[in-house]
Protein backbone atom coordinates (compact mmCIF):
# COMPACT_ATOMS: atom_id res chain seq x y z
CA UNK A 1 0.00 0.00 0.00
CA UNK A 2 1.54 3.39 -0.92
CA UNK A 3 1.99 6.03 1.65
CA UNK A 4 0.36 9.31 0.19
CA UNK A 5 2.12 11.60 2.02
CA UNK A 6 5.67 9.95 1.68
CA UNK A 7 4.95 10.05 -2.32
CA UNK A 8 4.20 13.82 -2.04
CA UNK A 9 7.16 14.05 -0.46
CA UNK A 10 9.34 12.28 -3.15
CA UNK A 11 7.74 14.80 -5.78
CA UNK A 12 8.54 17.50 -3.79
CA UNK A 13 12.00 16.12 -3.62
CA UNK A 14 11.94 15.87 -7.16
CA UNK A 15 10.74 19.54 -7.80
CA UNK A 16 13.61 20.27 -5.19
CA UNK A 17 16.62 18.92 -7.59
CA UNK A 18 15.12 20.58 -10.58
CA UNK A 19 14.89 23.70 -8.72
CA UNK A 20 19.06 23.33 -7.75
CA UNK A 21 19.91 22.10 -11.49
CA UNK A 22 18.06 25.42 -12.65
CA UNK A 23 19.90 27.88 -9.77
CA UNK A 24 22.83 25.54 -10.76
CA UNK A 25 23.50 24.04 -7.11
CA UNK A 26 25.05 20.81 -8.35
CA UNK A 27 25.28 19.55 -4.78
CA UNK A 28 21.73 20.05 -3.50
CA UNK A 29 20.45 18.52 -6.49
CA UNK A 30 21.89 15.77 -5.90
CA UNK A 31 20.72 15.43 -2.36
CA UNK A 32 17.25 16.24 -3.69
CA UNK A 33 17.31 13.46 -6.29
CA UNK A 34 18.36 10.85 -4.07
CA UNK A 35 16.14 11.30 -1.30
CA UNK A 36 12.95 11.74 -3.84
CA UNK A 37 14.57 7.96 -4.77
CA UNK A 38 14.59 7.07 -1.49
CA UNK A 39 10.86 8.22 -0.86
CA UNK A 40 9.28 6.90 -3.83
CA UNK A 41 7.16 3.97 -3.60
CA UNK A 42 5.90 3.73 -7.00
CA UNK A 43 9.26 3.56 -8.57
CA UNK A 44 8.42 6.91 -11.19
CA UNK A 45 11.99 8.25 -9.39
CA UNK A 46 14.23 5.33 -10.34
CA UNK A 47 16.29 6.92 -13.25
CA UNK A 48 15.66 10.26 -12.03
CA UNK A 49 19.09 10.42 -9.71
CA UNK A 50 20.96 9.36 -12.42
CA UNK A 51 19.91 11.95 -15.10
CA UNK A 52 19.92 14.44 -12.16
CA UNK A 53 23.76 13.04 -11.45
CA UNK A 54 25.02 13.77 -15.11
CA UNK A 55 23.16 17.43 -15.08
CA UNK A 56 24.78 18.30 -12.04
CA UNK A 57 28.04 16.97 -13.34
CA UNK A 58 27.45 19.29 -16.60
CA UNK A 59 27.14 22.05 -13.68
CA UNK A 60 30.53 21.27 -12.11
CA UNK A 61 32.72 21.15 -15.55
CA UNK A 62 30.30 24.05 -17.33
CA UNK A 63 28.26 25.60 -15.61
CA UNK A 64 25.14 25.02 -16.87
CA UNK A 65 23.07 22.18 -18.25
CA UNK A 66 22.81 21.16 -21.12
CA UNK A 67 19.63 21.04 -23.49
CA UNK A 68 20.13 17.33 -23.96
CA UNK A 69 20.47 17.11 -20.18
CA UNK A 70 17.42 18.20 -19.49
CA UNK A 71 15.49 15.99 -22.16
CA UNK A 72 17.13 12.97 -20.30
CA UNK A 73 15.28 14.01 -17.76
CA UNK A 74 11.86 14.67 -19.37
CA UNK A 75 12.23 11.34 -20.09
CA UNK A 76 12.99 10.38 -16.56
CA UNK A 77 9.97 12.00 -14.98
CA UNK A 78 7.62 11.10 -17.43
CA UNK A 79 3.83 12.85 -17.93
CA UNK A 80 3.74 15.83 -15.53
CA UNK A 81 4.35 18.99 -14.32
CA UNK A 82 7.96 18.21 -13.77
CA UNK A 83 8.69 17.49 -17.04
CA UNK A 84 7.05 20.14 -18.34
CA UNK A 85 9.57 22.11 -16.12
CA UNK A 86 12.19 20.12 -17.94
CA UNK A 87 10.68 20.63 -21.41
CA UNK A 88 10.91 24.26 -21.11
CA UNK A 89 14.37 23.92 -19.96
CA UNK A 90 15.31 21.51 -22.81
CA UNK A 91 14.00 24.34 -25.04
CA UNK A 92 16.46 27.23 -23.95
CA UNK A 93 15.47 31.22 -23.63
CA UNK A 94 12.52 32.15 -25.65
Amino acid sequence: MTDGHQQRRALTAAEQALQALQSGDSERARQAAARAAELDQTGIYSRFPDAVGIAADEIDASGAVSRSAWERLSVTLGPGPLQAIADLEAQGPA
